[in-house]
């Protein structure tokens, strides 16, 4: 059957995939698997619950959770009632909390445990939509809280088929089927309005890329709230591939060994952290296997998927392979057909040494508001090139502006912003282009690349333009950095921001024999500062004069979600860093008393 909307999928799902694990969480060190049947008749239950609760068409409904089976039961269920989803990141603040429950005229949440419950639950009486603790229910029993077992209940004893399917009739699929606000790296998050039909046409499009057929499974560790990992979910279910939710960031590489997936979506960041795990196994080494080891690297990393570099370059990669690349497959299950890298710029040397060791990733580039990818690597004719990101979707119309912003049309472009209707007339322009923001190239064979962001360039007192984005990307391939930040806004130089890998640095200075005493003395350690101006002269070194970075500082902790310089999906929060870090950015530049 064709979907039009994305419930529909589940249907598709009865008539071609019965599966024992459609779904699959881990509680208390077990997996628990939900076949396509108990999937179905879940989300159905929930529906009729909702439906006795006096849920209706065009309601408002939050989930906070991190990812697990029940984020689907959920999804689905609102979806059928015409309600509209509102995913909300486990890991904003409590501002954005109130911000969001308000703005999107929440009538019922729901809450995964008690860790997030506790940030939300005395703003609660502040949300005039919400009846406090009436329409608040949690995944656990927690005290003065309803559970949604209870919902399911309700439903298995108050079952309207008949209903339910009158309802799911009257869906049209150019209604708005979930509203997505987004990270906000500056100012109030905007609610991105995305119809069941934006979704679908990105689904349609992308559908025919994987090379996983219904016996595959899927590793997913991505927040869902995100539209990236959410439509990647669809596409998997409605490939028929099973889902395992890992447990966290900090358990998918077991979870990885556990499961063995044939496909697994990321974001750059975590592929750098697999690949500077890899080195660091290879600098312990000693002696002929640490020479192996590299010399096996420097080959990957000269692989490139598109040229034939001759019999005797073959012949080294697969005696590389033999001895030391086919080990890194192995670490990631060896099943891996497929990595898809989204949300930020892939480093080239990443994806040639993933390719070089057969573990094939496919770097994509798209945004919230469309739903959300413009353009992905394939396996197709000229649809695989390193260092872009691919065809745009055969569905979509890209176009480069005379100023070099990225413009898009087409099935998948939102709705628009919830009851913002200025903001979208300032992205959607009269004839229905959408303005990314960002900066691109088309290659000669047609691929698009991303050559920065337009908000984030920046000119130099000189008058030059300095864009950040190339700059921290080339920067961050160092083993030393974990990420950085540019600046030098109206400053007569570029400067940075460096976060070291302190994990490298100290295995560094251990072999160096430099006594390592904490991450807040290192980085004013006088050996360590040397590291890292032979790093930052290094790369320079691929810039020109008014790019290159004239003065840094260590930062002397990991910048994280929690530590509010990254988003959800991993990206710098400019706005914040520059708010939080003002006194030692202006410390790079000198004054004008300093220049008298």
């Amino acid at each position: 059957m064709e979907i039009t909307r994305l419930f529909d999928i589940l249907e598709r799902y009865s008539n071609n995939f019965q599966k024992e694990d459609a779904l699959a969480g881990k509680e208390d060190g077990a997996w628990i698997r939900y076949s396509t049947e108990k999937y179905i008749e879940t989300v159905n239950n929930i529906s009729y619950g909702l439906m006795q609760l006096g849920i209706q068409k065009g309601d408002k409904i939050a989930t906070i959770t991190f990812n697990r089976p029940e984020w689907n039961f959920l999804d689905m269920a609102i979806m059928q009632l015409g309600a509209i989803h509102v995913p909300i990141y486990p890991t904003i603040s409590e501002s954005d909390y109130k911000y969001i429950l308000n703005h999107a005229d929440v009538k019922m949440v729901f809450v995964a445990g008690w860790e997030l419950l506790r940030k939300i639950e005395h703003i609660l009486p502040e949300i005039p939509t919400l009846n406090e603790k009436e329409m608040v229910y949690t995944f656990k029993n927690l005290r003065g809280y309803k559970h949604l077992s209870e919902i399911i209940e309700l439903g298995r004893a108050n079952h309207s088929a008949v209903y339910l399917q009158e309802i799911k009739d009257s869906i049209q699929p150019e209604e708005v089927a979930t509203l997505i606000y987004t990270s906000g790296t500056t100012g109030n998050p905007k609610g991105v309005m995305l119809t069941h039909h934006n979704i679908i046409s990105n689904i349609h499009a992308i559908a025919p890329i994987p090379n996983v057929g219904s016996e595959g499974k899927a590793i997913s560790y991505l927040p869902l709230c995100h539209i990236y990992e959410r439509m990647i979910n669809y596409i998997w279910q409605y490939l028929g591939i099973s889902i395992y939710y890992a447990e966290s960031l900090a358990t998918i590489a077991d979870n990885i060994k556990e499961i063995r997936p044939e496909v697994v979506s990321t974001v750059p960041r975590l592929l750098e952290k697999i690949y500077d795990k890899i080195i660091l196994t290879g600098r312990k080494q000693k002696g002929i296997k640490r020479k192996v080891f590299f010399w096996a690297n420097k080959i990957a990393l000269r692989y490139d998927v598109n040229e034939d570099q001759g019999w005797w370059y073959n012949k080294k990669l697969n005696l590389a392979r033999k001895l030391v690349l086919n080990k890194w497959k192995a670490a990631l299950g060896g099943n891996i057909k497929i990595i898809v890298s989204g949300g930020a710029a892939l480093q080239p040397r990443l994806a040639r040494v993933f390719w070089a060791a057969e573990i094939p990733v496919l770097e994509g580039y798209g945004l919230t508001e469309t739903s959300p990818v413009i353009a992905v690597n394939s396996f197709f004719e000229n649809g695989l090139k390193i260092g872009t990101v691919g065809l745009p979707l055969p569905n979509l119309e890209v176009k480069i502006a005379p100023d070099g912003e990225i413009l898009c049309k087409g099935p998948s472009v939102m709705k628009g912003y919830y009851k913002a209707d200025e903001l979208t007339k300032e992205v959607i322009d009269e004839e229905g282009w959408f303005h990314t923001g960002d900066l691109g190239t088309f290659e000669p064979e047609g691929q698009l690349k991303i050559t920065g962001r337009k908000k984030e360039m920046f000119k130099t007192a000189f008058g030059k333009y300095v864009v950040p984005t190339l700059i921290e990307t080339k920067f961050c391939e160092s083993s030393f950095i974990d990420t950085m930040m540019v600046v030098g806004e109206n400053q007569k130089y570029a400067a940075a921001i460096i976060v070291p890998d302190f994990i490298y640095l100290k295995n560094y200075c251990k072999r160096r024999g430099i006594e390592y005493l904490s991450d807040e003395e290192m980085v004013k350690h006088p050996e360590v500062l040397k590291i890292y101006k032979k790093e930052v002269s290094h790369y320079n070194a691929f810039f020109g004069e008014t790019e290159q970075i004239k003065k840094f500082t260590l930062m002397d902790y990991e910048w994280t979600v929690q530590t509010g310089e990254l988003t959800p999906t991993l990206k710098l929060k400019r706005n914040f860093i520059f708010k939080k870090h003002k006194t030692t950015i202006d410390s790079l530049f000198p004054s004008v008393s300093q220049e008298e």
